[in-house]
């Protein structure tokens, strides 16, 4: 293709020639072309979503570094929870982004520390059962599977514990706040009722009738006018 003269240019476009016929013509025969942002991830597609699900691939290890909720297999930096991924940032000290993702609902499953709402299901000398169906103090998340979990008796008071009696604490059926002391066993987890505002919340009398507490030890059912003894959640 021949290249246009600086003179034809000028009275077909009315532009001002370039310094140079080579550059003239090649810039006006082809279009600049815009320059692609590339992602911080390069050797990764880019994540189109800033949801990430368990065992997503954020991105290579080799150019990025691992924050929470993620881990490195195989040279890569997967997602170990299903949440937010975090905008990666650089800094002086760490110029590789961190890739981090964040539970934005709240805990999933139950761990030290986790106020929960169950059902007794089950009751001994030693301890009560436990169905944990909520949690939170309020019961904000609830639980699409209950997971079990179990009541000792020495967890049940932090006050003369040699003297409690499960049968006086709890009722099958009662709903109980209680907080996960240790993750148990294989099959359960260990929860205590050992403070005042957790114990028994909702209960119903033997008579059937719905009860209301009375005191930090009794509930009681105003149909009938009979008290029971419960260990009594403190209300929050």
């Amino acid at each position: 293709m021949s290249v246009e003269t600086r003179e034809s240019c000028v009275q077909r476009c009315g532009s001002v020639p370039c310094e140079s016929l080579e550059t003239f013509g090649r810039d006006h025969r082809r279009p600049k072309q815009q320059k692609r942002s590339t992602s911080f991830n390069q050797e990764e597609p880019a994540i189109m979503s800033t949801l990430a699900l368990p065992g997503q691939t954020l991105g290579p290890s080799s150019a990025n570094n691992p924050g929470s909720g993620t881990h490195i297999q195989s040279s890569h930096i997967y997602s170990s929870l299903a949440g937010t991924l975090t905008q990666p940032s650089k800094t002086k000290s760490a110029p590789q982004p961190t890739l981090s993702v964040a539970r934005s609902a709240g805990p999933l499953v139950p761990s030290t520390g986790t106020v929960v709402l169950g059902r007794i299901t089950r009751l001994n000398a030693r301890q009560a059962n436990l169905s944990i169906l909520a949690l939170g103090a309020s019961g904000e998340h609830t639980c699409r599977d209950a997971f079990p979990g179990i009541i000792r008796q020495q967890d049940i008071r932090a006050t003369e514990i040699d003297k409690v009696k499960v049968h006086e604490s709890f009722r099958v059926g009662d709903v109980v706040r209680a907080v996960v002391i240790s993750l148990g066993d294989e099959r359960s987890y260990f929860c205590s009722t050992a403070r005042n505002e957790l114990g028994v919340v909702m209960a119903v009398s033997e008579a059937g009738n719905q009860m209301v507490p009375v005191s930090w030890r009794e509930f009681l059912d105003e149909r009938v006018g009979v008290k029971e003894a419960r260990k009594v959640a403190k209300p929050v």
